[in-house]
């Protein structure tokens, strides 16, 4: 049975229905300025206007991208991530194009189970609990891989090959080539890798799991249980051998077939009793019980960020602040309140009402705070509770 390609996608990446709707999903995600400085409020305001230079430009295939700007994020483990921001324009393209692949499901139709970053109806937390299955199975020995610099090694030729496994219309191939091709200006300098989906491109993330698709199969047809969110993943075997020989064909095929490099250091075989870590959660057995906790990067960074919006200095109004904290506190708490965090959270929840009791002290010539806000008065203001609105039991 012959394979089918589809031929006939560019005329609908550019209908303004698709371009209005992407520029609302763009507008969603409140993202920065790219390279030329307009935000996404300065291109809604001329919105029709800038939509009808885009369509026309992509009807005379006349769009060219502008280079992404360079933005740097600090990782859990206190390393810069390497960010390409692309400007609202060409956010906007990129979601139109994604659209259209979505609505067809070109690639997604082709991804196996085992992948769960980036992908609709998946989540982190999906992935946890696929985890958890293949540990109560007896898959407890467990390769912990880590890929070096992967959104920025990927190489280009390699990915277009795979994508054009399943795309033949080629102005659709020619964009997505634009776009690895568009450059990058970091500190007023502009660069033109030969490798890397820069992270922060709306398609990057779609690109990154077109890419690592072929590990996947690889690694399936061997009969491995392998769980990928985006470029992180770990494989789980039953044994200290299988998982040694897992090892060697993971660098084979990612190394030797597809150009990446898997990190020497970072890459390990454990077993689940010493525990290992991954999406931020640490996971270990203890005395024959699966345990999943927030790994302790992670309560850092939370902390952290507790403080921040927490300062001991600053005129926002309490109820501000309680505003700001309530979406850490729920965001986090939904995140990892599927764990064995009932004691975690009940420590973490007193020392979060420290923190805002705190801020009310500092306002306490305000006649209209409690300082002292006892846990049921914090509650009626409105502070939410990581164990009560957040914690799930198992």
């Amino acid at each position: 049975m012959e394979k089918h390609k589809w031929y006939s996608l560019y005329g609908q990446v550019m209908e303004r229905s698709n371009l209005v709707d992407a520029f609302q999903k763009v507008k969603a995600n409140r993202g920065a300025a790219g390279m030329d400085g307009e935000t996404v409020r300065q291109f809604g305001a001329q919105l029709d206007q800038n939509l009808a230079e885009i369509e026309r430009q992509l009807r005379e295939k006349r769009y060219s991208p502008s280079p992404v700007r360079r933005h740097y994020i600090e990782k859990i483990d206190g390393s810069l991530r390497p960010l390409g921001i692309p400007t609202v324009r060409d956010r906007v393209v990129q979601q139109a194009l994604l659209n259209v692949l979505d609505r067809h499901a070109v690639f997604e139709s082709k991804f196996l189970d085992m992948s769960y970053g980036f992908r609709p109806g998946r989540s982190a937390r999906m992935a946890m609990r696929r985890i958890k299955a293949h540990l109560e199975e007896g898959y407890t020995w467990v390769v912990d891989a880590d890929l070096k610099s992967y959104f920025d090694t990927i190489p280009h030729e390699r990915l277009m090959a795979f994508v054009a496994e399943e795309i033949s219309d080629g102005s659709v191939l020619r964009l997505i080539r634009s776009w690895l091709t568009a450059g990058v200006m970091d500190e007023g300098r502009i660069t033109y890798p030969k490798t890397g989906t820069p992270q922060g491109g709306v398609v990057s993330p779609l690109l990154a799991n077109v890419y690592l698709h072929y590990f996947d199969v690889k690694m399936t047809e061997y009969g491995y249980r392998v769980v990928r969110y985006a470029d992180d993943f770990v494989i789980l075997c039953e044994n200290k051998n299988r998982a040694k020989t897992a090892k060697g064909l993971m660098a084979q095929i990612l190394e030797g077939e597809l150009d990446l490099t898997v990190h020497p250091e970072k890459t390990r075989i454990v077993h689940v009793g010493k525990g290992f870590e991954f999406l931020g959660w640490h996971v270990m057995k203890v005395f024959g019980r699966l345990l999943f906790r927030p790994r302790k990067k992670a309560q850092q960074r939370f902390k952290d960020k507790v403080r921040e919006l927490t300062p001991r200095q600053g005129g926002r109004p309490l109820s501000a602040v309680i505003h700001r904290l309530n979406a850490l506190l729920r965001g986090w708490g939904r995140y990892f309140g599927v764990g064995h965090v009932k004691g975690l959270f009940e420590i973490l929840d007193q020392w979060v009402r420290m923190r805002v009791r705190s801020v009310a002290f500092r306002k306490k010539a305000q006649p209209e705070w409690n300082w002292r806000l006892p846990t049921d008065q914090l509650t009626r203001l409105g502070l939410v509770s990581l164990l009560q609105d957040c914690y799930v039991p198992r």
